[in-house]
């Protein structure tokens, strides 16, 4: 986590001249972020290192938050060609942590995340999103055939898995929610508390430049179906229950939501898998485990069936679950 040779005379530049740079963790991308210091300020530095990312989205996406009412870290500089951009600090109150440590608020502050979703839900998608369309669905779907099934030992039916998928990705499809921003990765984990922010509920956003043009189900799933923190079924059922409420959702929308669920779970179980084989990242092999059993609680949704038949006859019990990280990553 050494900063790049840019990012200096970038800060300098931006009039952080002799600010320390400190690493953060980073995520499963090419994207590293390191905290800025000088005297009483702070400020995130994000490396974001082209041609493998491309901060444009981010920015987008953040300004269109911002100028909607949400909290999305304010841009304060960008070098787009160094692909650095300065973005305000949330600090490090993150939900995920503060949970961990007073699991007893658990169902306000999901409360507050899930009323977060609806304010977000009542604006208009944001112009020029591409939409998280079948192809979207299905590619991001076979994720699973192409990384997990290898990687298990398993032959399967991937022509079937397709067809199973394109029996089912109608319901989410016809629904008649509104298309709406899909920030597609909220979780407590890129949710901060931030209790100046009255406008927002209190909570701050990241992380969300892959956003599409989608259905709302999709981020409920993302928050009530984390891969990284266990969700009490109690907790996701309650939620589930007030966002409908809240959002005068349609009486498709808990099948939707299943086949979300399903969709992405099975998604992050590739992707997971990916980070393993492909990038030499075993620790991600530690979720599978939740990922599977998320999965399964989706599939028992009768609007899944299709699917779940696939499943029951191309993957057995005993594969789904953890893989074994003694096998050489390549």
């Amino acid at each position: 986590m050494i900063p790049p040779p840019s990012a200096r005379p970038f800060l300098d530049q931006a009039g952080w001249a002799g600010a320390e740079i400190l690493p953060l963790a980073g995520d499963a991308s090419f994207r590293r972020y390191f905290r800025v210091v000088e005297g009483d300020r702070r400020a995130i530095l994000m490396d974001a290192p082209p041609p493998h990312e491309d901060p444009r989205p981010f920015i987008s996406v953040g300004e269109w938050l911002c100028e909607s009412g949400f909290a999305a870290p304010a841009i304060l500089a960008r070098d787009l060609t160094q692909g650095l951009v300065l973005l305000e600090d949330f600090g490090d109150a993150r939900v995920r942590e503060h949970l961990d440590a007073a699991p007893a608020e658990e169902m306000a502050i999901y409360t507050r995340a899930v009323d977060l979703l609806v304010d977000l839900h009542e604006q208009p998608a944001q112009s020029g999103l591409a939409p998280y369309d079948r192809a979207v669905y299905q590619r991001e779907a076979a994720l699973l055939t192409e990384w997990f099934a290898p990687a298990a030992g398993l032959a399967v039916d991937a022509s079937g898995y397709t067809t199973a998928w394109d029996k089912v990705l109608p319901i989410a499809e016809q629904d008649v929610a509104p298309v709406v921003t899909v920030l597609r990765d909220y979780h407590a984990e890129n949710i901060m508390l931030l209790p100046d922010h009255a406008r927002s509920h209190g909570l701050g956003l990241l992380d969300f430049q892959d956003a599409l043009a989608g259905h709302p189900a999709y981020d409920l799933v993302s928050l009530l179906q984390d891969a990284r923190r266990d969700v009490s079924p109690a907790v996701e059922q309650a939620m589930l229950a007030h966002y409908q409420t809240r959002a005068k959702a349609s009486p498709d929308f808990e099948a939707a939501y299943a086949v979300l669920g399903a969709q992405r779970n099975a998604k992050i179980i590739g992707i997971f898998t990916r980070l393993w084989k492909r990038d030499g990242k075993p620790r991600y092999l530690d979720f599978l485990p939740r990922m599977w059993g998320l999965l399964e609680r989706d599939l028992a949704h009768p609007a899944l069936a299709p699917v779940a038949d696939w499943f029951a006859e191309n993957v057995p019990a005993s594969a789904r679950g953890q893989l074994d990280a003694g096998q050489s990553a390549q």
